[in-house]
């Protein structure tokens, strides 16, 4: 192997010394790495929580709004039928008097949940501003 170092070969060359860009590549990329925030993205989700044990349900707990779709697809809003095309209205009529608009979506572990997902959506779209998710663990009181 062997370097050229200029001689009689015609004047200076005009190289471009990539060295100082790298380190400045790594330095950037280190700055980014280091100021970026780790936080995980996902959902945020609402878990109603149980009273503690010997302390009655208080009366914002029987206001406690729950959408429950069964297996079957049906909905209900606290044991009241409805349906998909009435979800949306029967929450506003809700909700009307409310200042806290938070509601919680209870649905059979085996239904799809593109069925939460439109609960889901027709409640935001009622204005409601928080949407819970209960499951069967939580009412078991785990």
């Amino acid at each position: 192997m062997s370097m050229a170092v200029g001689g009689s070969g015609g004047g200076p060359k005009s190289d471009i010394n990539m060295t100082p860009m790298i380190d400045v590549l790594l330095v950037l990329i280190i700055i980014f790495m280091v100021i970026t925030p780790l936080t995980p993205k996902g959902l945020e989700a609402l878990v109603p929580q149980p009273p503690p044990p010997g302390q009655q349900a208080s009366e914002s707990d029987l206001r406690t709004v729950v959408i429950q779709i069964d297996k079957d697809k049906k909905m209900m809003i606290n044991n009241e039928p409805t349906d998909e095309n009435k979800l949306g209205a029967r929450l506003e009529d809700i909700f009307k008097t409310r200042a806290e608009r938070v509601v919680f979506v209870k649905a059979d572990p085996d239904l799809e949940y593109r069925y939460v997902a439109t609960a889901i959506d027709i409640a935001h779209g009622a204005q409601i501003d928080k949407v819970g998710l209960m499951t069967a663990k939580m009412e078991a009181g785990q």
